[in-house]
């Protein structure tokens, strides 16, 4: 088994519900979208952001304003909708349990 693909995996996994995260604090750019991403260490690149953020609009878990901007063409801005948000608290809960069984497995791990 490939170290690196297992690690991807991991990754995509989370993907959608960091995007969401990010999204549901107000109108964000893509471009900030895979900063935010990039700095959490969460690897993406443009080719899987735009289709992903394409898949959550057409589940209408967002939606997105057209503004003008100072430097180029105008600039499409997400947010989400309120199925978005109760969409976002939903996987809020499944990550809180999720990450609390994996963190125990881990510590019984180092203790024994």
């Amino acid at each position: 088994m490939n170290l690196e693909n297992a690690q991807v995996q991991m990754r995509k996994g989370i993907l959608e519900y960091c995007i969401l995260q990010i999204i549901s604090r107000g109108e964000v750019y893509a471009s900030e979208i895979l900063d935010e991403l990039l700095d959490a260490k969460i690897m993406v690149v443009e080719g899987t952001l735009y289709p992903l953020l394409t898949r959550l609009k057409n589940a209408e878990l967002l939606d997105y304003n057209w503004k003008e901007s100072t430097s180029g063409p105008p600039r499409k801005y997400y947010v989400l909708t309120e199925k978005g948000f109760t969409f976002l608290e939903g996987l809020g809960t499944t990550w809180v349990e999720l990450s609390g069984s994996v963190n125990s497995i881990v510590q019984k791990s180092k203790n024994a």
